[in-house]
């Protein structure tokens, strides 16, 4: 129950991300949002997972500010492999991965205290 509440966390942020962000598209309707979502989290668990161990030094004294960079990179290459998702450049792709990180990140602490284990 929880990875199907954290997918639709995921598909609503990017839907958050590309209300706001100007330099975000995604070409379709609900279930293209849930395709991209479920396509970004396997590449961020996948891959991200390993940039995330290989620039630990670098995470550690920009005080984890460097993760918010990894996370646009994995948004990136999201769009690189999928049709339905555009991402014009760097700095959409940066301010992009910070929604959708502060919505899933209150998405997930305010369902965590409401949903039993």
């Amino acid at each position: 129950m929880r990875l199907i509440f954290r997918w639709g966390a995921l598909a609503l942020a990017f839907w958050a991300a590309t209300t706001l962000v100007s330099g975000i598209t995604v070409n379709g309707g609900l279930g293209t949002y849930l395709w991209v979502a479920l396509l970004f989290g396997l590449i961020n668990a996948i891959l991200g997972s390993i940039v995330k161990i290989l620039t630990f030094p670098v995470t550690l004294l920009t005080l984890g500010l460097f993760l918010f960079i990894v996370n646009a990179a994995m948004l990136s290459l999201t769009a690189r492999w999928s049709n339905a998702l555009d991402v014009k450049d760097f700095w959409s792709a940066l301010w992009a991965s910070l929604i959708i990180t502060f919505i899933t990140s209150v998405l997930r602490k305010f369902f965590t205290k409401a949903m039993p284990s």
